[in-house]
């Protein structure tokens, strides 16, 4: 049934009827439906790309708390990074040098781990750049770690080795200077030969003093020889390690036997004046190294001050002539 309207006519002054189809009417309604349709879509469109949904509004928090995650980790992996740089420095330049050890070379320190495609898995991810990065700089710490721990164990033997050496270097006076019969009566180098008059080579010192007087082991060490020798009389060799060795000579009688294990400070034997080129009781003393005789007065250092290091060098200078 078409739906009948009615139009004001001027010029008959009346009210015409009109009737609209009923197609018409549906194409009408056609239209303003499609049309509120289009508007709706795209308001819908507007709105969501300007506001998000709950759930998106859920994840981008979760996206964001998860970036400042990796941004605090990457972080404290730099500030650990720096604190492990600093241990590696001290120790190739402190520890290692006390100890006499070789610094760790820095692409061994530093080597990277893993083959080029490792990290390729995680290109795929969102932020990879970050997760790549924060990943290669964990393995990297993690092996610097383990290399500065085997340095550790190392620098650790050194050490223990060090307290023996310290222990073991002859590195006190062999006799008492306080007792004021005591005193060096001739020091290392080229000195007046009591017999042959001639400058010869003194490879030790010379310490007068009574006989009898007590004669210390310089160092810890074993006893290698207690027997009599050419040249000087009654004698003890101690054998410290390290490459050192010690030697007292003109001795008037033993405190040791062979084999002994000493330390420093024992008394190994006594003061004495034997030996055929002794011209009166005093000890020679000796210190080599690689069974190289060295200067006695430079391993004086565990018992002497200053002062009193100086003393005993200006005593050893003023000797002409050795005692053997």
């Amino acid at each position: 049934m078409a739906k009948i309207g009615y139009r004001f006519n001027p010029e008959t002054l009346s009210y015409d009827k009109i009737e609209t189809p009923l197609r018409k009417r549906i194409g009408r309604l056609l239209r303003k439906f499609f049309s509120s349709l289009s508007l709706a879509v795209v308001i819908f469109f507007i709105v969501s790309a300007v506001i998000d949904s709950p759930k998106e509004k859920a994840l981008r928090r979760e996206k964001q708390e998860i970036l400042a995650q990796y941004h605090l980790l990457n972080n404290e992996v730099s500030r650990l990074d720096a604190v492990l740089k600093n241990l590696e420095e001290r120790d190739d330049n402190i520890y290692r040098v006390i100890f006499e050890a070789e610094p760790i070379d820095e692409a061994i320190r530093r080597a990277g781990t893993g083959g080029v495609n490792k990290y390729e898995s995680l290109k795929n991810l969102q932020d990879a750049e970050l997760i790549v990065g924060v990943s290669k700089k964990l393995d990297e710490l993690s092996k610097a770690l383990y290399i500065q721990s085997k340095s550790y164990d190392e620098i650790e033997k050194l050490a223990k080795n060090k307290v023996d050496m310290i222990a073991s270097i002859p590195a006190i006076i062999p006799l008492s200077l306080k007792n004021p019969r005591n005193r060096v009566s001739s020091s290392f180098g080229n000195r007046m030969h009591p017999f042959y008059k001639t400058i010869k080579f003194h490879a030790g010192m010379d310490f007068a003093g009574a006989v009898g007087t007590p004669i210390h082991a310089t160092g810890n060490g074993k006893v290698i020889a207690v027997k009599m020798i050419k040249g000087y009389g009654k004698s003890v060799i101690i054998d410290h390690g390290f490459s050192y060795k010690t030697l007292y000579g003109h001795l008037d009688g033993y405190n040791v036997k062979e084999g002994q294990m000493v330390k420093r400070g024992d008394v190994i034997a006594y003061l004495g004046n034997t030996g055929g080129f002794s011209t009166g009781p005093h000890l020679h003393y000796e210190v080599r190294k690689n069974n190289v005789p060295m200067n006695p007065l430079n391993y004086y250092f565990n018992d002497l001050d200053p002062d009193e290091y100086y003393a005993m060098i200006n005593a050893a200078s003023n000797t002409g002539q050795s005692m053997d």
